[in-house]
């Protein structure tokens, strides 16, 4: 009797899921760290493996076949299994953690996709996540109680490596208006907070007077003092929270200096913190690709 069962290397379908979730076998191979030839020969190892299309592709798109689509849920399953017979037969004392430290005001842009990322790539790894300000993740990285941290860069600090640079922006609720002849309400993150000094010193240097009308440790706090229309914040453009907006020139507000988006590791000496570095900063490299 002719066996007809299938020998589904796990490499082929991650070939497949990636090229299916980013649309691209450019991009699939960046995520998974290989060449676009290698994605390639994957996805035609497996058409060939199970006798089907999975792909239309062409030298402008890539789109899911009825097939493919089909085995997209599939290969999730197929791999999802793949890593619990690993986990269960691995030995625990092969398990590591990584400590993590994510600035709060981007905490939530695309840290889920890098971290999806990284698991099927070191399903090995444990994350002890922790989301807080800048400053103090500096504070915590510097005394070695994280192993990498995403955060706004410090003035003067070099270290990391850039994930992107941009002009800090006023935001506050739609429609709000800031009399040039009054002092300006400004929302800000409780210090160490770098967007805080930053609003200061601005506004101090272009002779503006200024009151500190709200101040918050966490993002939802200076959201909610923002949204309640009690004040103006120094931000992102590209992490604006929901309910706010970038103010009008109407307002004369005084321009904010750059800043940069930085992922800061040990080193080579600790090569697993390194991979999280590149994860990070290529996911939010994606995230200025794709703008506000």
């Amino acid at each position: 009797m002719t066996d007809h069962s299938l020998d589904l290397h796990p490499a082929l379908l991650r070939s497949f899921l990636a090229v299916a979730e980013t649309g691209s076998f450019t991009a699939a191979g960046a995520r998974l760290g290989l060449g676009q030839s290698t994605v390639s020969q994957h996805i035609k190892r497996l058409e060939a493996c199970i006798g089907r299309r999975v792909l239309m592709r062409d030298t402008h798109s890539v789109s899911l076949t009825q097939d493919g689509d089909a085995m997209v849920e599939l290969a999730r399953n197929i791999l999802d299994a793949n890593q619990r017979v690993e986990r269960f037969f691995t030995d625990k004392q092969r398990r590591e953690t990584l400590h993590l430290g994510i600035s709060e005001d981007f905490a939530m842009s695309r840290l889920a996709d890098v971290l999806t990322a990284f698991r099927r790539r070191d399903p090995h790894v444990d994350i002890e996540l922790t989301v807080g300000l800048s400053g103090y993740l500096y504070q915590r990285f510097d005394a070695g109680e994280v192993d990498v941290i995403f955060v706004k860069r410090k003035p003067g600090d070099k270290r990391g490596r850039t994930a992107w640079r941009e002009s800090l922006v006023w935001i506050g609720r739609p429609g709000l208006h800031v009399p040039s002849d009054q002092p300006v309400p400004l929302v800000a993150f409780s210090p160490p907070s770098i967007t805080r000094s930053l609003a200061i010193a601005t506004l101090e240097a272009a002779g503006r007077d200024w009151r500190l009308c709200c101040s918050s440790g966490s993002l939802s706090g200076l959201q909610a003092g923002l949204v309640a229309g009690l004040g103006v914040a120094a931000h992102s453009s590209r992490l604006i929270p929901a309910g706010v907006v970038r103010l009008s020139a109407d307002n004369v507000l005084p321009p904010l200096p750059e800043i940069e988006f930085v992922a800061i590791g040990p080193g080579a000496t600790h090569p697993l913190a390194m991979r999280m570095v590149d994860m990070l900063v290529g996911g939010y490299e994606d995230l200025v690709r794709k703008g506000p």
